[in-house]
Formats: C-alpha cells, sequence, structure tokens
C-alpha cells in the first residue's frame, strides 16, 4: 500500500466529489469499491472474496468530458491518486488501487456513438461505447472495425485505446494504434486535449502516441475516433494445419508474411495450447489461418497459403473445424461467470503472458521459456498445461503468447505469489534475454513496472520525460508503468536468475 500524499481525510474526499458531480455519480457501497480496486490480474483471490489492497475512497461515474475535467482538477488540486477504468477487462493489474484513499474514475457512462462517417471510413465514440455496440452497428452498414480481441463483449474503447489493445484480425488490419484516427483526452489539472482527426501528418511527433497505450498513468481518454473498413464475410477462407515442430509452424507464418500476404487470422499453436481448443490435434503444431477482404484480395491470399503448405510437411484440417473454433473464440460475460465457479469448484485456472521477439529468435524463446520453468518453478508438478501460440504476426517478427493453467494447492491469498507471478517473470525476462519486448498487448499493468527500465533502455528518459510533463504531481495511477516507492515489488522474494 503507498500512503495517501492528500491532506484531505476520506469521507472529505467523498463530501468533495459529491458537491463537484452530485451525491448519484458519487458510489461508496463497500462491495462495489472492493470491486473496483483490482482488476483480472487478481481474479483467483477476487472469487474468494480476498481484497488485500487498499480501497478506493470512491467511484465517480463520470457522464461528459467536463465531469471528467472537474474531478481530475479536484485531484491535482489535493493530490489524491485517479484510477481511470472502463470496460474493467484489463488483466495487468493496471486498475488496482494501491494508494488509500484513490478514487476510481469510471467512464463507462460516457456511452454515446457519436458519429459513423461512411464517406470518410471513420466512427467517433464516446470512451465507454462497448465495442461490441460500435461493431454491431457498422457491420449492419456492411463495415467493420476489424478489431475483434477475444474481450469483444464486454471491452469498452477508452480501455482499448489505454492499453494498447489487439485483435484476432490484426495481421490484416493492424492493432489498436493503427486504427486510432484521433481522439479527445484529459489530463490533469482538467486540461482537454483533442487531437485532430487527419489520414496522416508530418506536423512533428505524432502526439497521438502520447494517449494510445497510456494506460491512465497520464491522462483520461473521453472520446476515439477509429477507421472503418468494408466487410466481406462472404469471402472468408479457414485454413488449418497439423505439423510436428512449433518453430517450424512459426516459419510458415514467417514466409508468408514477409512475402507480403495478409491473413487475417495468422496463428500458430504449440501442441499443449492446441489441446486446450481441438481434442482432435493430439501431439501436433496447429497452424491458423482466414483469408478476407475483397474476393480478388482474398483469394490471392488463399493461393499463397494453399502454395506454401504445398511446399511444407503437414496434415490438412477440416476448414469446418477452423471456422467453429473461431466463432466460439471470445470471452463474453457468460465465460467469465463460468471461470469463476470452476476456480471455486476446483481450485485451478489458467493466465497468460504475451511477449514479441523477432522472427530469428522466435523458437528460441519458446525452448527457453518451457525448460526454465521446468528447471526452476518450484510448484511445476502443478501445471495441468504450459504452452504458446504466435497469434500477431508482423514483417520484422510475431508474438508469443504464453499460456499456463495450473492446480492451486496454497490459501487462496498466497496463489499469485506461489503460481501467476513466479510464472510470468519468468516468460518476461527470456524475452528481454533475447532482445524481445515484455509485453506485447496487455499492457504493463502495476506487475511488468519492475523490468520497464530494462525494456526501454537509454530510451527510458523519454517515457519518464512524459510523466514528469504531463502528471508532474503524481496523481494518475500510481504503480502503473511508472514504478512507485512504496508499492511492495512482485518479485519479491522470489529466485531471479
Amino acid at each position: 500500500m503507498v500512503t495517501s500524499r492528500s491532506a484531505l481525510s476520506r469521507n472529505q474526499i467523498v463530501t468533495g466529489l459529491r458537491d463537484l458531480l452530485g451525491d448519484a455519480a458519487v458510489v461508496t457501497d463497500e462491495a462495489a469499491l472492493k470491486a473496483a480496486s483490482v482488476d483480472r490480474f487478481k481474479k483467483y483471490m477476487t472469487v474468494h472474496g480476498i481484497f488485500q489492497g487498499p480501497m478506493p475512497a470512491a467511484i465517480v461515474r463520470a457522464r461528459s468530458t467536463d465531469d471528467v475535467a472537474r474531478v481530475l482538477n479536484f485531484a491535482n488540486e489535493h493530490l489524491i491518486n485517479v484510477v481511470p477504468r472502463t470496460g474493467g477487462t484489463a488483466t495487468e493489474g493496471g486498475l488496482e488501487t494501491i494508494v488509500e484513499d484513490s478514487i476510481v474514475l469510471d467512464c463507462s457512462p460516457m456511452n454515446a456513438i457519436l458519429n459513423i462517417d461512411t464517406e470518410n471510413m471513420q466512427a467517433t465514440v464516446q470512451c465507454g461505447v462497448p465495442l461490441q455496440a460500435l461493431e454491431d452497428a457498422v457491420r449492419a452498414l456492411g463495415l467493420t472495425t476489424g478489431h475483434s480481441p477475444q474481450s469483444k463483449p464486454i471491452a469498452q474503447l477508452g480501455g482499448l485505446v489505454a492499453t494498447r489493445s489487439i485483435g484476432q484480425f490484426s495481421t490484416l488490419y493492424g492493432a489498436i494504434e493503427d486504427m486510432v484516427v484521433g481522439l479527445e483526452a484529459v489530463f490533469p489539472g482538467g486540461q482537454v486535449t483533442r487531437i485532430k482527426n487527419v489520414p496522416r501528418r508530418a506536423a512533428g511527433p505524432d502526439i497521438r502516441h502520447i494517449v494510445i497505450g497510456n494506460e491512465g498513468a497520464l491522462c483520461v481518454i473521453t472520446e476515439v475516433t477509429v477507421k472503418l473498413f468494408r466487410f466481406y464475410p462472404e469471402n472468408h477462407r479457414f485454413y488449418g494445419f497439423l505439423m510436428d515442430d512449433f518453430a517450424a509452424s512459426v516459419d510458415a507464418l514467417r514466409q508468408l508474411v514477409t512475402a507480403g500476404y495478409r491473413p487475417s487470422v495468422c496463428r500458430a499453436y504449440s501442441p499443449q495450447d492446441a489441446r486446450q481448443h481441438w481434442d482432435w490435434s493430439g501431439d501436433k503444431n496447429v497452424v491458423v489461418l482466414v483469408a478476407e477482404g475483397p474476393k480478388p484480395l482474398a483469394d490471392a491470399t488463399a493461393q499463397a497459403i494453399e502454395e506454401l503448405f504445398a511446399t511444407i510437411p503437414h496434415q490438412p484440417v477440416d476448414p469446418q473445424h477452423i471456422q467453429h473454433w473461431f466463432d466460439n473464440l471470445n470471452w463474453g460475460q457468460d465465460k467469465v461467470d463460468a471461470e469463476k465457479a470452476d476456480m471455486l469448484a476446483n481450485s485451478r485456472l489458467g493466465y497468460t503472458t504475451e511477449v514479441s521477439v523477432d522472427w530469428s529468435r522466435a523458437g528460441e524463446l519458446f525452448s527457453r521459456v518451457m525448460s526454465r520453468v521446468e528447471r526452476e518453478f518450484p510448484r511445476f508438478a502443478d501445471l495441468t498445461m504450459l504452452g504458446a501460440h504466435s497469434s500477431h504476426s508482423y514483417q520484422t517478427g510475431t508474438n508469443l503468447y504464453f499460456v499456463y493453467d495450473y492446480e492451486i494447492h496454497c490459501d487462496p491469498s498466497e496463489e499469485l505469489h506461489e503460481y501467476h507471478v513466479p510464472l510470468n517473470a519468468i516468460i518476461v525476462e527470456e524475452a528481454l534475454a533475447v532482445g524481445g519486448s515484455m509485453v506485447h498487448h496487455h499492457g504493463v499493468g502495476k506487475y511488468r513496472t519492475p523490468w520497464v527500465r530494462q525494456e526501454h533502455g537509454s530510451a527510458y528518459v523519454l517515457l519518464e520525460g512524459l510523466k514528469r510533463a504531463f502528471d508532474p504531481k503524481g496523481i494518475m495511477n500510481a504503480g502503473t508503468i511508472f514504478p512507485v516507492e512504496g508499492f511492495h515489488d512482485p518479485l519479491q522474494g522470489l529466485h531471479r536468475s
């Protein structure tokens, strides 16, 4: 816990917020405060009713950009920590309230679709618009956002932009930073900043990227404009291939992408990971590809896939298996609730850690992580699955999405330290050791901050400069991205190689 720097008491903070926005906008219900003090990084403790961090003083439900500005001005004046949130689907601790008497600024009530511009192919929405709602609205017009993370049924646009999210069609449409045209954000002190919507400009550094990926540590995103694309579902072509070697499977993706082709879905699963999706995969790696777009483009992509795999040893998979899997891949509230029930009934769960790496070292990184976990993780016998997949690829490299399931043989309050944190640490450290990035698309949160300086090296001064310039009083989401004194090191007491 980090001690509050505010001279105001908890009650004075609540009174001040009610004076600003009215009683209805300020929530102090104990159960709501507990739920708002964490995110899915602590899902096992949460489902057992264990909340170890300080509770926020209040949840403020913002209804407008002006509400956000007034709250940030109040917080800045009185040195109160603010944790912004929208859909609450974060997985890396970024939404935890580590400072006592924080304000949780819930922007999910800001949920209006402001404009769908079919001529300029862009949509403008408030930060609390669910991605699924926007996608449904544009699909009715024969369009798509192209953004489809697994959390699409419940994730909201503000959080997706704040964490630099990515979707399952990224090889074709890009990640969220490729889709954002312009945005509006509010900085500490209540300064409202609007970055205008233009196709491209060369008017200095791209200032969108001060806001995109800031994880609430610099500002609050209140409005977003994203690109739209024409949608051609009738042209989708699904492919699956069984292969003997994971590194060779990833290399097949490399050959396809670096040749200039962009299948919307471009994935390679290790056998361990594959078996949780397909009971027919056995001990094989599974490559999954989807061609889509205008018919000539989809046909060319499909032809390239078929020609490539004609030269690679494999076993073909019935395309219907791939289509059925993909149609059921996303996580809505029903799957979240089912996971909670399973955790309580069976004392088990699964987590992920996603990193990125150059093509030339992807196979090496996979092997290093697998062998180090077996060699060093004290509770290796409790693992029921450890594997990985490559799911987002680029001209120069790919991501590796490590997945690990385990049975829990300790008190629920100790699960993080005994299982998740040490596994996460091994994967992060090995990614950095081979020159990769410690995080690909979930954000830094509060549990990868020990490696932020190592991640950025001599460029860390640039990141640090942003914090000094835009949040000089340090009120924005303390402990996220930027390490803070007083917050326990999540690696304390762990064996480090």
